[in-house]
């Protein structure tokens, strides 16, 4: 399962509204080859249930996996940081063994 902080919920919130999207708008998160430390999450709104998606919801959130990533990202959650380090969403991962110094990419 993929989760959502309390500040994620309301920066997504926030980022719908802004950017015009609807209600039928899910998170989708992915996981690409690239960046320093060789996966990169990848994280956006799409309208689009595909058939190999895996589907979550928390706290009345849909969150779109594809089958490739969900084995990176199962027990991850989503939050959202503005402290001094930047502002932007962070995903916890428990399966990540290391991570880059601005938390977009990890290796498993």
């Amino acid at each position: 399962m993929i989760t959502v902080s309390e500040s994620a919920l309301g920066k997504i919130a926030i980022l719908k509204k802004d950017e015009g999207y609807t209600d039928n708008h899910n998170i989708r998160v992915s996981v690409q080859g690239g960046g320093c430390s060789g996966l990169m999450y990848d994280l956006g709104f799409d309208d689009e249930i595909k058939p190999q998606d895996q589907v979550f919801e928390d706290k009345g959130v849909k969150i779109l996996v594809d089958k490739k990533s969900l084995l990176y990202l199962l027990g991850t959650e989503l939050d959202y940081s503005d402290g001094l380090n930047g502002k932007g969403f962070v995903f916890k991962n428990p399966n990540a063994t290391r991570t880059c110094g601005c938390g977009e990419s990890f290796s498993v």
